[in-house]
This record gives structure tokens, C-alpha cells and sequence, in this order.
């Protein structure tokens, strides 16, 4: 795997830190999120973290979000985002590990982002031959083999990396499609693999795995106002991610069935419990994963919990 040449200030997911600066009104951020396969789940997270993208029409490459900390909003490929907020033109952007690593690009990265344009699985870049091919690894691949790839930097350096001569040439899509009369084997990305089997291709090798990711402007993060509003808008953005396919779940429960319901509780800690009023039983309350609940809550009910209520949860905050 090709290693991140970004510089990562351990903030984690942007959860756990404490931002002890007031968002000064004169350091507000240049954003710039990605256009194309990635646009509408990153327009939905937004809008599930309360800062909604606006702009005239869904082709207009300029917006705006109605919130303090940011001036100007920019809709841009993600393969051009890494340069851009690298040479300063942005302070902040949104794109994938894979066009950070393909541009080579110096910027900070404030976290990853667990979503894609299909599930919250990373894309995988992966080297893949034709199913009949003898090579089984990238080391039985022969040297001045024709390497069709829409990653030529990133390609031309890991083919370096194994000693293997080859030649590298641009594609604009359809990869595949090229194997075996004007490529040898091709560079490209995946998710589960599925569309490169039906080709009749075969992964022999993966370069990288790329999650969607949040990077920063060096001169940017340096800035002690313009970090906080980072460190901010991480909050709202992993809180929200955090909070997917998760529910909350409260119910009351009498005294001498407490142990029995908690044994049956799953938390993302601890379950809260709280005496009712009266001493007639507990409250309690916690987070259970939304894919649990329809066999968490018939168990509930058999171990004596009553009042059980599922409520939706936008956020998460430790």
C-alpha cells in the first residue's frame, strides 16, 4: 500500500477533542466539496448535519451554507480538490485518499469520512488482469506490460515500488473494456469487486484503500481561529455519521426485573439508568444499532420492560 504522504494531526474523527477558541468573524473558511459520484452523499450528510448546501440549481458549481464559519462553498471534481486546497485556493475540502495519493498533494487531513457513492464501504484500487491470465500476484506480471489506469502517478509509482518496467497510459473510463487487445491489465477501483467479475477480470494486487476524506490547508490549519471552525465542523459531520443506523430506545422497567433487562440491553457505553419518581422502578435509556430492534425489542418486553419508546437519532456526540 502506497503510504499517506499527508500530514495527520491525530484528530482522529473529530469527536474527542476540545476546541477552546471562539470562531473569530473574520476567519471564516473557503470549502470546496466533490462534484459527481460522491456529490449527493455528501449533499445529504450536510443536510443531516444541519448545514445545508444551497445553490441555484444542481449544476451550478457555486453555493453557499448559511452558518458563520463558511464564506464560500465550491462543487468541483474530486480528482482537482487535493491541488486546490493544497495551493491555498481553498482551506478546506472534501475528496478521496486516492486523489490525494494520485496528485501527490501536501495538505492536512482532518479525518476520514465513512461513505461512498454506493455503500460506507472504502473504494479499493486494485490492480486486475483477464480471468485466464497466468498472473496470480502483481509479481508474476512481466516487465513493459501495457497498464491502462485513470491513476497514472499513483500506478507509475507502485509498478516502480515491485521493479516491474511498464507502460502506463491515461484512461478516461471503461477500463475494462481495454483487456486483453490494448491493455495487459488495468489500475482502477472498486468497491466489491462485482462489475470488474462481470468483466471477466481477475484482482491480482491492491495498491490503496480510499475513504472519502476531509483535508485542510497547511497555512489554513495553522491558523488557531480557522482550526477551531475545522475542528467544529468535524463535530457536526462525524456526529452525524456516527448516528446512522442507530436508534434510541428508553423504557421502564420495575425493580426486581432491572438485571434482567439490562442483561439484554446492547450500548454504545453504558445504558442510563435512572430511579422513577416514587421508587416504582427505572428509566432506562441507551443506543442500540437500528438493525438490532426489531429482535431487541420483543426481548425487552419478555424480560419485563414496559413503556418501551424507539426514537431517531441525528447525532452522536461523545
Amino acid at each position: 500500500m502506497v503510504p499517506h504522504l499527508s500530514a495527520n494531526l491525530g484528530m482522529g474523527n473529530g469527536l474527542g477533542g476540545r476546541w477552546a477558541l471562539p470562531v473569530a468573524s473574520t476567519s471564516v473558511l473557503r470549502l470546496v466539496l466533490p462534484k459527481g459520484s460522491l456529490e449527493k452523499a455528501t449533499m445529504d450528510l450536510f443536510e443531516a448535519a444541519d448545514l445545508p448546501v444551497v445553490r441555484s440549481s444542481s449544476v451550478d458549481y457555486k453555493a453557499s451554507i448559511d452558518d458563520p464559519r463558511i464564506a464560500e462553498v465550491r462543487i468541483l471534481r474530486p480528482q482537482e480538490i487535493p491541488a486546490y486546497v493544497a495551493e491555498g485556493l481553498f482551506d478546506i475540502g472534501i475528496t478521496g485518499r486516492d486523489w490525494v495519493e494520485e496528485t501527490a498533494s501536501d495538505v492536512v487531513s482532518l479525518g476520514e469520512m465513512k461513505y461512498s457513492k454506493a455503500t460506507s464501504l472504502p473504494i479499493r484500487v486494485v490492480v486486475a488482469v483477464a480471468g485466464d491470465s497466468p498472473a496470480q500476484q502483481v509479481e508474476d506480471l512481466p516487465h513493459d506490460l501495457r497498464v491502462s489506469t485513470e491513476y497514472p502517478e499513483l500506478t507509475r509509482r507502485f509498478f516502480e515500488s515491485k521493479g516491474i518496467r511498464a507502460d502506463i497510459r491515461l484512461s478516461y473510463g471503461a477500463s475494462e473494456a481495454k483487456i486483453p487487445d490494448i491493455a495487459d491489465c488495468i489500475v482502477d477501483i472498486t468497491e466489491t469487486g462485482r462489475a470488474l467479475r462481470a468483466a471477466g477480470l481477475r484482482i491480482i494486487g491492491e495498491i490503496l484503500q480510499s475513504y472519502t476524506e476531509v483535508v485542510a490547508n497547511k497555512a489554513a490549519y495553522e491558523d488557531p481561529a480557522k482550526r477551531h471552525a475545522m475542528g467544529q465542523l468535524m463535530t457536526l459531520l462525524n456526529g452525524t455519521l456516527d448516528a446512522r443506523g442507530k436508534v434510541l430506545v428508553k423504557m421502564n422497567v420495575p425493580t426486581d426485573r432491572l438485571e434482567a433487562v439490562l442483561a439484554k440491553v446492547p450500548s454504545l457505553k453504558s445504558p442510563t439508568v435512572n430511579e422513577l419518581a416514587g421508587g416504582e422502578g427505572f428509566a432506562v435509556e441507551t443506543v442500540v444499532a437500528k438493525n438490532q430492534i426489531n429482535r431487541l425489542i420483543p426481548d425487552l418486553v419478555d424480560a419485563g420492560a414496559t413503556g418501551i419508546l424507539e426514537l431517531p437519532i441525528s447525532k452522536i456526540i461523545p
